[in-house]
C-alpha cells in the first residue's frame, strides 16, 4: 500500500495490482491465504501482543513532561526489555508451529521401522503379487490374437480371516 497527498489533508492509498484486484473482487482479507489476516486467522502469524504494545512509550499528554535524563534511560530500557519479550515469543511460537509437522515426520520414520521389522510377516503377500504381474502381461498377449477363439476369464480372490487368500474362477 503507498499513500500519497495530492491536495493538503487528503490521503489516497494506492494499493499492489494484486491487492487492488482483490479489493475489487471484494474477497475477505481473513480467507485469502496470502495476506496478515489470513495468516493470522489460520494461526500461522503471531498476533500483535497488547502487553507489548509501545504506545504507553509514546502517550500523548496534554502537560508536555520536563525532560529527566533517569526517565529517558528508563524508558530505553524498558524499551529493549520489551523488544527481547517479543523476540522470545516469537521463537517459542514458531518452534510450537514447527513441532506438528516434526511429530508427523518422526511419526512416518516409526511406521516406517515397524514396517520394516514386519517384513517378513507380508512376504507372501509381496510374493502373490510379483506372481500376479506376469498373468496380466500374458492376459494381455491373449488379447490381442486375432482369428482365434479365446477365453476371457476373470478371477476373484477372497481374503480369508488368517490372511491367506482364495481363488475362484469365472468363465464368460
Amino acid at each position: 500500500m503507498i499513500s500519497s497527498s495530492p491536495a493538503p489533508g487528503l490521503i489516497r492509498f494506492k494499493l499492489t495490482p494484486t491487492t487492488h484486484q482483490n479489493f475489487k473482487a471484494k474477497r475477505q482479507p481473513r480467507r485469502v491465504k496470502w495476506t496478515k489476516a489470513g495468516r493470522a486467522a489460520k494461526g500461522k502469524e503471531m498476533i500483535v501482543d497488547s502487553s507489548l504494545v509501545l504506545s504507553q512509550f509514546a502517550k500523548k499528554r496534554n502537560v508536555p513532561v520536563k525532560y529527566d535524563r533517569n526517565l529517558v534511560a528508563a524508558t530505553i530500557k524498558a524499551m529493549e526489555r520489551v523488544e527481547e519479550i517479543r523476540q522470545r515469543r516469537e521463537r517459542v511460537f514458531t518452534k510450537r508451529r514447527l513441532a506438528g509437522k516434526l511429530a508427523r515426520d518422526r511419526k512416518r520414520e516409526a511406521d516406517r521401522k515397524v514396517v520394516m521389522e514386519g517384513e517378513h510377516l507380508i512376504r507372501k503377500e509381496l510374493r502373490e503379487r510379483e506372481e500376479g504381474q506376469p498373468l496380466v502381461a500374458e492376459v494381455a498377449k491373449a488379447s490381442r490374437l486375432h482369428g482365434e477363439e479365446r477365453l476371457r476369464q476373470k478371477k476373484k480372490t477372497r481374503m480369508l480371516v488368517d490372511g491367506t487368500t482364495q481363488e475362484e474362477m469365472d468363465v464368460d
